[in-house]
């Protein structure tokens, strides 16, 4: 049941031109960060690390978390905008499986949208004169980031299927991003979602800054299962009459 969910939501998204945004925006803030670091060079002297501290802060603070919100606003955007929870609640299967196979895409996104930042930040590292290939850490710690970024998806999937608007969720997730910054520069990031993308990727730091491992790895499961858990809850509570 879930595996046809999933199909299901991968072909309402086949002819979308989603894919292209997912393309073109995470160039912006590698384009902010690569100019930092080149006007910075007589201070940011680590190479790779330099670069990624210039290009993590743009990306990580103002794109990730607002893109994860916007591909899971769009996942919502048929049942919204056609009208139809009615045929999406007597769908002959159950409903954990249908939130589960929307969750599905959206946890798929976090995971690409790292992939594809390694290859721009690559890119941005040929371009600025840098030799080599870029340390194998800060691809493990953009990979940390995308579990961190799952508790994420849970919540904006969650808030995107209750608020109807499709820009409102996206504007929490860019708020709830800020909001994580100043959490996790406060020592409290592990009871934060939005902190834990942050935290994970390691973003504006040189060398790795994420020393309880354990308690990242519990926090980023425990805000994924609540929001999964709440997103069930509420479509088995939602009246099949809801418009």
């Amino acid at each position: 049941m879930l595996l046809t969910c999933v199909k299901m939501e991968h072909k309402k998204l086949r002819h979308s031109n989603l894919w292209l945004v997912f393309l073109v925006i995470p160039l912006i803030p590698t384009v902010m960060g690569t100019g930092n670091y080149l006007q910075n060079l007589g201070v940011l002297k680590s190479e790779w690390y330099s670069l990624w501290t210039q290009c993590s802060l743009f990306y990580s603070n103002f794109f990730y978390g607002p893109l994860i919100g916007l591909y899971c606003a769009y996942i919502w955007r048929v049942e919204h905008l056609n009208h139809n929870w009615n045929q999406l609640m007597t769908m002959p299967v159950p409903v954990w499986a249908v939130f589960l196979g929307k969750l599905f895409l959206a946890l798929e996104c976090t995971v690409f949208l790292q992939f594809w930042v390694w290859a721009l930040f690559l890119g941005a590292g040929r371009f600025a004169g840098l030799d080599g290939m870029p340390p194998f850490e800060i691809l493990v710690w953009l990979l940390r980031g995308s579990i961190g970024g799952m508790g994420i998806a849970a919540l904006q999937l969650l808030l995107a299927m209750v608020i109807r608007s499709f820009a409102v969720p996206i504007a929490l997730a860019l708020l709830g991003s800020i909001v994580g910054f100043l959490l996790s520069n406060g020592g409290f990031g592990l009871f934060w979602p939005y902190s834990l993308m942050l935290m994970g990727m390691n973003a504006n730091k040189d060398t790795n800054m994420l020393g309880n491992i354990l308690g990242f790895c519990i926090s980023a499961a425990v805000f994924l299962l609540v929001f999964t858990a709440a997103g069930i809850r509420y479509l088995q509570k939602t009246d099949i009459t809801a418009s």
